[in-house]
């Protein structure tokens, strides 16, 4: 299994609803994605960004398939319009 957690700043932090909703529409786009949970920043909690993806995948494959499926080409084009940074990690699950 591939996890695969992204996440964001906003450059301005008002858009957390907005950009919540773009992701969301990604999920279930492709055979092989297990999990797809979109956290934002909560009020009264530590966080040092706005918004986290937290996703798993089958196998590479599935996460290939997700990285360039166009809704997803689109959705990211969008929510890199409303972000400041984005940090990302891929990593194997045995």
């Amino acid at each position: 299994m591939i996890k695969h957690i992204v996440m964001w700043k906003l450059a301005d932090p008002a858009n957390i609803a907005r950009f919540k909703a773009e992701l969301d529409s990604c999920k279930g786009l492709v055979p092989g994605m297990r999990e797809f949970e979109v956290g934002t920043r909560a009020e009264g909690f530590e966080a040092n960004v706005d918004v986290i993806l937290n996703s798993a995948f089958d196998d590479k494959a599935s996460l290939e398939a997700y990285l360039v499926h166009p809704q997803h080409k689109k959705v990211a084009g969008v929510l890199g319009t409303l972000r400041e940074s984005r940090h990302v990690l891929d990593y194997e699950i045995n």
